[in-house]
């Protein structure tokens, strides 16, 4: 079960291209609401950029929520020194991660946080490929290699736990 002190969210590539060529399934808006719970509860959020001078920044949207952001050039953002240093540093053991495209670069950097030792959740709202079949097998993939497979509310709620928690109606609000 997810608790906000040993959680790190990690969107993978939420960028203008990539969120323009997934259309209709765009994923910004849950994972907007993810990033802002995350903002309200102090969860620490690392965004990775896959070579943003060809396919833009991320997308306006989510870049006005405090966090960091980190230019990658490899699929695995953990194959990336300044990924992987951060993750490492801000010493996290619950993941929550999210992103385009699910089947390649969120696959391959569960994959790697998975053979790290760390508790992968993968919120599937919050994320897409370019082609629905390569998704659906990015998702599949995820949960045979031991990732949890989740949704935004599922990951809001497990966060706050019961209705007393102090930010309950804030949070309540994002999904509203």
């Amino acid at each position: 079960m997810l608790n906000t002190e040993d959680s790190l969210v990690l969107v993978i590539d939420l960028q203008e291209k990539l969120v323009n060529a997934v259309g209709k399934y765009s994923p910004v808006e849950k994972a907007r609401k993810i990033i802002q719970a995350a903002d309200i509860l102090k969860v620490p959020v690392i965004f990775t950029e896959q070579y943003p001078k060809g396919l833009g920044e991320t997308v306006e949207e989510l870049k006005a929520i405090n966090s960091t952001i980190l230019e990658k050039t490899s699929f695995s953002a953990l194959a990336t020194d300044e990924v992987h240093k951060k993750v490492k540093e801000l010493n996290k053991k619950q993941i929550i991660i999210f992103g385009i495209e699910a089947h390649i670069c969120v696959y391959q950097t569960i994959c790697d946080l998975l053979n790290e030792g760390y508790e992968v959740y993968f919120v599937k709202d919050a994320s897409a490929s370019r082609n629905k079949y390569e998704f659906k097998t990015g998702c599949e993939l995820i949960r045979q290699k031991g990732g949890y497979v989740t949704c935004c509310e599922i990951t809001l709620f497990e966060w706050l736990r019961s209705s007393k928690h102090p930010n309950f109606k804030e949070i309540q609000n994002l999904i509203k």
